[in-house]
């Protein structure tokens, strides 16, 4: 399973340049920051509600 993954990320190494790694890193932190931001302002919104009944 260790071997797998060195070959998949020596191949993701030489198939994509350094930008394109870049730039789907900061895409993929982006898109989960979104989501845990609704999922906190979701969690918080749920308590509200629970505390006025």
């Amino acid at each position: 399973m260790k071997t797998l993954s060195i070959l998949s990320i020596a191949l993701l190494v030489v198939l994509m340049t350094s930008c394109e790694i870049v730039g789907d890193i900061f895409s993929a932190g982006f898109y989960i920051g979104g989501f845990v931001v609704v999922l906190v302002v979701g969690t918080i919104l749920v308590l509200v509600l629970r505390a006025r009944k």
